[in-house]
């Protein structure tokens, strides 16, 4: 058109549209790279990504610099492309599309903050592994006051699988189920008030009343919600009178922290003394035998054996009688082990080489994973045990099940005879070779009585409660032992099997680049023929 100037330096545009071209290329190649690594593909050093980091800011800023540059050489093409026919109809389709996706985030955000929002949460898994049991969902629809969970995971343990487990019974309580989660390292004096030892344990709470799960999964909540809301008289007895450990604080060779734990659980822990009473309390779960430095007397013995065989429990923590004052004298509780149960405590002292420094702390190698005390103990938690003399299980016993619980390495061995040497050695002809049994439980399937026998006393004191899984092993022992591990069977759900062959590094990165590359290069491709295709087209 007359009078209308030319842009002079229109001609020169295409140079800042071919940067900003040559720009989004590196900006692409650049954070594609950022994902691989961050996906685990690749690793690279801290300071080559911290490079990479820099080297897409500035590849953006590029891009930005070629086409602002575009927009200034060539103002008229901005302002036909902003104002023309495919302005419009490109403006439209955004519009539409910028709705959509907003509508799914919407939609979205409300059902996953309000899952209850159609009704109860659908499960759409083939083996409804998202759905609570029909025992879990009647206790959950029954409490009779709000329980509120606090699951004591550090660092170190994966938290996903209990938190969504935790949501799924608050999904389910009509709000009467809460839950949070405390880190023990951090907050070591909540772990303590609520009797929690160990990691990834969970204390629920109604009122004043405390009980804890050992570990996160629907059975152990729902038996640990069974005993919230029905309360039940739970007392276990320490056997005195024979030089056992004191239940009262007073250093490091005390049972306190053992006794604060319990009560924690809402057990009631008392002593007796069968010398003065000659009797046993009716209420009586348990009766622990810890560490007598002299040996039970044969009356006492006699009672005893009628509490086990009506359905009693005992916990024996012997130590090797080179550390007691038994002398040469008999111990009727021992003989009683080995003729009614098959249950041996071995004169010996057990030598561990695995210890350098200290080879007369046994040290557990071996948890069996088919007895309920041991079976949700990990294997890194060991057990240690000063002093401890072995275990062996005799003979088969009709009606009884004799099962070990955890056991020492092969290169471990029971000495004999630790007068010879100030250094023990091994001794073929004398000494019994490793792996030896440390601890060692019985049930009677006839009488419902039950025994749990430990080789060391000293391992549960306050000074070794907390060491590794002490703790742990002496607690789920005597909560066995007291009955209180089963209240309730959830049967399990047979799980579907699926499998998943993860494709080789040369394959993933050929998946990588085409949904990076190739698939997005298609569409642009696709959008820059047709756009040359209505441009020759007039």
């Amino acid at each position: 058109m007359a009078g209308k100037k030319k842009n002079p330096y229109a001609k020169y545009a295409f140079i800042g549209l071919i940067f900003a071209l040559l720009a989004c290329i590196s900006t692409g190649l650049i954070a594609s790279a950022n994902i691989l690594t961050g996906i685990g593909m690749f690793t690279l050093p801290e300071t080559q990504q911290e490079g990479l980091d820099l080297a897409l800011q500035i590849s953006v800023g590029l891009l930005v610099i070629g086409l602002a540059a575009y927009a200034i050489l060539s103002p008229n093409s901005i302002r036909r492309f902003l104002t023309g026919r495919q302005a419009r109809y490109g403006s439209n389709s955004l519009i539409l599309a910028v709705a959509f996706v907003g509508i799914l985030f919407a939609v979205n955000y409300i059902v996953y903050n309000n899952p209850n929002l159609l009704g109860a949460p659908w499960d759409m898994t083939e083996d409804k592994t998202n759905t609570l049991a029909p025992e879990t969902l009647q206790i959950l629809a029954t409490l009779p006051a709000k329980v509120t969970a606090t699951a004591f995971y550090t660092d170190s343990l994966n938290r996903a699988s209990a938190e969504e487990l935790l949501q799924k019974f608050k999904n389910n309580s009509n709000g009467k189920f809460d839950f949070q989660f405390v880190n023990p390292d951090l907050d070591p004096v909540s772990a303590k008030e609520a009797g929690v030892t160990g990691d990834g344990k969970i204390m629920l709470q109604m009122g004043e009343i405390k009980e804890i799960a050992s570990f996160a999964s629907e059975s152990e909540l729902t038996k640990t919600m069974i005993r919230l809301i029905s309360p039940e008289p739970r007392a276990v007895y320490f056997l005195q009178g024979h030089g056992e450990i004191s239940l009262e604080p007073g250093g490091e060779l005390s049972f306190s922290t053992v006794k604060s734990t319990l009560e924690a659980k809402n057990y009631t822990v008392d002593t007796l003394n069968l010398l003065a009473t000659r009797a046993i309390p009716e209420d009586a779960l348990a009766i622990v035998v810890a560490g007598p430095s002299k040996p039970v007397s044969e009356d006492e013995m006699e009672l005893l054996k009628e509490y086990v065989n009506n359905g009693g429990s005992l916990v024996v923590m012997e130590d090797p009688t080179i550390f007691t004052e038994f002398g040469g004298a008999s111990d009727p509780l021992a003989d009683y082990l080995a003729s009614d149960w098959g249950i041996t405590l071995n004169e010996d002292v057990v030598i561990d080489p695995v210890n350098s420094q200290n080879p007369f702390q046994a040290i557990s190698s071996l948890y069996n994973p088919s007895h309920p005390i041991t079976q949700n103990l990990t294997s890194s938690l060991f057990v240690v045990m000063p002093q401890a003399r072995s275990l062996s299980i005799s003979t088969e016993k009709e009606n009884i099940t004799q099962t070990w619980l955890i056991s020492t390495t092969e290169n471990s061995w029971g000495e004999s005879d630790l007068a010879a040497s100030e250094t023990p050695t091994f001794d073929p002809a004398s000494d019994v070779q490793g792996p030896l049994y440390l601890a060692v439980a019985g049930e009677n399937f006839e009488n419902d009585g039950r025994v749990v026998v430990f080789g060391n006393s000293i391992f549960a004191i306050n000074g070794n409660f907390e060491v590794y899984g002490n703790g742990n092993f002496i607690v789920n022992s005597i909560d066995w032992a007291a009955e209180q591990e089963d209240l309730l069977d959830i049967s399990a759900r047979p799980a579907t099997e699926r499998f998943f062959t993860p494709p080789s590094q040369g394959g993933f990165l050929l998946l990588a680049l085409t949904a990076i590359f190739v698939i997005p290069g298609l569409v642009v491709f696709s959008g820059i023929s047709a756009w040359f295709a209505r441009r020759k087209r007039g």
